[in-house]
Formats: structure tokens, sequence, C-alpha cells
């Protein structure tokens, strides 16, 4: 059984197919250190990221970033997965610092497909990948949706 953070969240297989990673990401919220497969809350994961890339097969390379929820809106009932929560592209290696979006968001942000994105741009496999759980904050009650 894989003890890979990917595989059991099921991050490969549900949004990318199975890669060998050639570069470390490593994402930094509020200077804090995101660790791949940890449990965080919407407020510590508010604003944008700060970014390193780093060990990749070219040091001048360019990468595309896609933040999505594959459980949107929740595990049970993931009727808009993949929702796409953010894209950047043209993203430098190596520096540790807030990226700039870069292209808005499309109006449909509900269904977004990882694999056909990057097929579609000729974007290859992934080089990295992490990922995180978000729960909601204690305390807080349900939306509720009129119909």
């Amino acid at each position: 059984m894989s003890r890979d953070p990917l595989v059991v969240g099921s991050i490969v297989g549900d949004v990318v197919d199975h890669f060998g990673a050639s570069a470390l990401l490593r994402l930094f919220y509020n200077h804090r250190e995101m660790t791949s497969g940890s449990e965080l809350r919407p407020s510590q994961v508010a604003g944008e990221p700060a970014v390193q890339i780093t060990g990749g097969r070219d040091g001048r390379a360019l990468y595309t970033l896609v933040m999505v929820d594959p459980d949107a809106p929740s595990p049970s009932n993931p009727s808009k997965r993949e929702y796409l929560h953010w894209l950047v592209t043209d993203k430098e290696a190596i520096r540790v610092k807030t990226v700039r979006q870069s292209i808005y968001a499309p109006g449909w942000r509900s269904n977004f497909n990882t694999r056909d994105f990057a097929a579609c741009y000729s974007l290859g496999s992934p080089v990295a990948a992490a990922y995180f759980n978000c729960q909601r904050e204690g305390g807080c009650g349900g939306r509720r949706y009129r119909s």
C-alpha cells in the first residue's frame, strides 16, 4: 500500500495520472509551509500562497500552477468536481514569492478538468504536486440555500 500522500488522498487517479516527480513544490501560507496531506482551515489558506519550485529539469523553465477542489462541494457529493480555485501561468522556478494571477478565472469554475486543460495546452505530465484538506471552521453553521 502506498504512503505517497497524493495517492492516499486520491489526487493521483482522480485529478492527475501517475507521474514521476522531477521537481519539488513548496507552498507557504502566511510564511508557514504547507505539508502535503495536511488538514487546514479556510482562514489559513484564504490568501494566495507563496510558491517555490526547485529541482526541475531546466532552471529557466516556466510552470503552470492549478489549484482545484476535487471534492466540491463535498466529498459525499462532488457534483462540481474539479472546482477551479486558482490558475497561474508562466511561474518561474526557485523563487519564494507570491505569484501574480496572470489570467482571469473563466466564468465557469465548476467541473474544470486538469487533465483536459493540460492536454489542450500541451503541458505534458505534472512535474510536482501537493494537496491539503480544507474543512469548515469550527462553530460555523452550514450554508443555507433557497430555491
